[in-house]
């Protein structure tokens, strides 16, 4: 996975329909993060609410992708059916799509799979990259969270992740933090690594500076964008400003 500096992978595969019979919707989801210097640039992963009723959420989503550019969105969902996600996930999914933002099902790439979403993001208590990937299939996005630790984003990048994600950088209240990562971690991997890494946790316009500086490919991002003062449209603008 080691990279010359100033070199960063074109994983052609990186944002596929999931289902293997089918032709690729989106071509570059990591591509388009180049800029004219040939170098990697930072991108919006947008995480929806972990509560929120789809229909009335679905105009704010509208809203917010309208903010600007936005490479894929998360549907995380806590607590709640699996008719639940998916009706979510019907409403939202072609929404994100229309705009070329990549689909992804937090934890469940069984229901992934099943309303063919373009990836699936796996916890460490969720199901193995390995399973995962097997349910998908070789073309959908599969990231694994990695927490604060080496390891197990290595483990994760060896095994062909399509990112890693680590976290969380900063307090949050979206959902209790497992761990605490530093600046020095994704500067690190951002360094010496071909897997593309996702910057996770409490993240919002006024914080996120630090991150894009020491490499991140993505910020994730939840309640920094939906509770954002100027509304969450303002939000998406204000990310790509820093970006």
């Amino acid at each position: 996975m080691e990279r010359q500096s100033g070199e960063r992978p074109r994983r052609a595969s990186s944002v596929h329909a999931s289902r293997e019979d089918e032709q690729p919707r989106f071509h570059g989801w990591l591509e388009e993060g180049y800029g004219e210097d040939g170098l990697s640039t930072c991108r919006l992963y947008l995480i929806t609410p972990p509560k929120f009723e789809p229909r009335a959420f679905a105009e704010e989503l509208k809203r917010a992708l309208d903010g600007g550019d936005v490479a894929c969105l998360q549907l995380r969902l806590k607590d709640v059916s699996d008719g639940e996600i998916m009706r979510a996930a019907e409403i939202l999914m072609p929404i994100a799509q229309k705009r070329d933002v990549a689909f992804i099902v937090n934890d469940r790439p069984d229901l992934a799979h099943m309303i063919r979403a373009d990836g699936v993001h796996v916890g460490q208590e969720d199901a193995s990259y390995a399973e995962a990937r097997e349910i998908m299939g070789k073309d959908a996005i599969v990231g694994v969270t990695c927490h604060n630790s080496r390891e197990l984003a290595f483990e994760a990048g060896e095994a062909g992740a399509d990112y890693v994600a680590f976290g969380a950088f900063f307090p949050t209240q979206t959902k209790e933090p497992k761990t605490v990562a530093e600046l020095e971690l994704l500067q690190w991997w951002s360094e010496a690594m071909t897997v593309p890494v996702v910057a996770i946790g409490g993240i919002t316009v006024d914080n996120a500076k630090p991150l894009v500086a020491a490499g991140a490919d993505f910020l994730a991002v939840s309640a920094g964008v939906w509770n954002y003062k100027s509304g969450p449209q303002a939000a998406v603008k204000a990310f790509n400003s820093l970006f």
